[in-house]
């Protein structure tokens, strides 16, 4: 499964309770998701990037200066750097949104219960907070949004089983994918079962294109089958929203 959003999307089919979509604006919140993997990252990016200057690893500023600033990361990190003020007042004026939106005394984003919406800024905050050396006084100016990020933080991160990377792949050679079904009359891509499709993100942050057979396509998600040497057969997940199917 690749992709936050595809993950999110099979773990609430898998187990709906508790749900990551409490209220009945689970479209919405799919729809405000392209803003927070968007736009609002980009500009936490850009905000913790750009003050880092000359400061910047060098092997990670090549990793994942291309995947936010493009080919020519570099030039792009001098701009950034340059226009910090103005970068801190675009994000300034999102958070305040959020503030003003908590100040009814709600204890998440969209009520009483956490959701996805709530993760999906919450990466953004933590972001800022422990990588740019601004961030904790920056975010103090937050108050409603500090009381929710204490909220979200004391959520924890459950039980978590730590699996190798070998023992991952030797339980998909001993299965064979699940067979499903999925199609759309009306795909503006006339994506069929069958078809030979490769798939790159949308945007060009240095990844290699997945290549393979569509297995099902829907407007939501398109699975690729595969086959892999040592492996066998797999299906490869991945969202519509955010990627390039030729």
């Amino acid at each position: 499964y690749c992709d936050s959003a595809c993950i999110i999307m099979e773990l609430e089919k898998r187990f709906p309770s508790p749900t990551f979509f409490p209220t009945q604006d689970s479209g919405l919140l799919w729809f405000l998701s392209r803003l927070t993997d968007g736009a609002f990252f980009d500009l936490a990016v850009k905000l913790v990037l750009g003050s880092a200057g000359d400061n910047l690893p060098q092997d990670f500023a090549e990793d994942r200066g291309r995947l936010y600033f493009g080919t020519d990361w570099a030039a792009a990190l001098k701009v950034a750097n340059s226009e910090l003020p103005h970068i801190v007042a675009q994000m300034r004026a999102m958070l305040l949104w959020l503030d003003d939106l908590l100040s009814d005394g709600r204890s998440f984003l969209t009520g009483e219960a956490g959701s996805a919406f709530d993760a999906q800024v919450y990466h953004a905050v933590w972001f800022i907070r422990g990588r740019w050396e601004g961030g904790p006084r920056f975010l103090s100016g937050f108050d409603h949004l500090e009381r929710w990020e204490n909220r979200m933080l004391e959520i924890g991160h459950g039980t978590v089983e730590q699996m190798e990377a070998e023992k991952s792949l030797e339980i998909a050679a001993a299965h064979e994918p699940v067979e499903i079904e999925g199609s759309d009359s009306n795909d503006p891509q006339g994506l069929k079962a069958g078809m030979e499709v490769t798939i790159s993100p949308d945007v060009d942050g240095g990844e290699q294109p997945v290549s393979g057979i569509v297995a099902a396509a829907s407007g939501h998600r398109i699975t690729l089958a595969r086959e892999e040497p040592g492996i066998g057969n797999l299906h490869v997940h991945f969202p519509r929203a955010g990627y390039k199917v030729q």
